[in-house]
């Protein structure tokens, strides 16, 4: 497969190189971490949202989660900052559109705060969705360029 590429909006920039896992269906941060949270987190962190039959029970820690957007309760930035903080969480986060406000707080804060960044590009288009499957090799420049393959 050749390379694509595609220039995204850095939320919290990075260059970082890594494996896509991707959910087509808006990633629920509240229902996909708190389980995890709440139930004691060792080394890895299942996806707990049996709504999201792509990601459901798969290790989200130090993946590249790619996915159309984030949805949840007001929750999800604080569930997001707490598995960076248990050093659990993606490596990166990429949208196709863009990040919701509260998720992207949590990520913000993560960063700022806690000196855990979760690299995150939205913006990406949906041609990016289109392109990208589970296992692709991702590479993800300050800028927001990320090229897939």
């Amino acid at each position: 497969m050749a390379k694509q590429t595609f220039q995204g909006r850095p939320v919290v920039a990075g260059d970082i190189d890594g494996n896509a896992l991707v959910s087509k269906q808006p990633f629920n941060t509240t229902s996909s971490y708190i389980d995890n949270i709440w139930g004691g987190v060792t080394d890895s962190a299942p996806c707990t949202d049996q709504d999201n039959k792509e990601l459901y029970q798969k290790d989200l820690n130090g993946v590249i989660l790619c996915t159309p957007q984030t949805i949840g309760s007001s929750m999800g930035g604080g569930c997001l900052m707490a598995v960076a903080g248990l050093g659990v969480a993606p490596k990166a986060m990429l949208f196709s559109h863009h990040i919701d406000g509260v998720s992207a707080a949590g990520i913000v804060m993560a960063n700022v705060w806690q000196e855990k960044p979760i690299i995150t590009i939205d913006l990406l288009g949906d041609d990016f969705m289109n392109a990208v499957k589970n296992g692709d090799p991702v590479s993800i420049k300050e800028d927001g360029i990320v090229e897939v393959g």
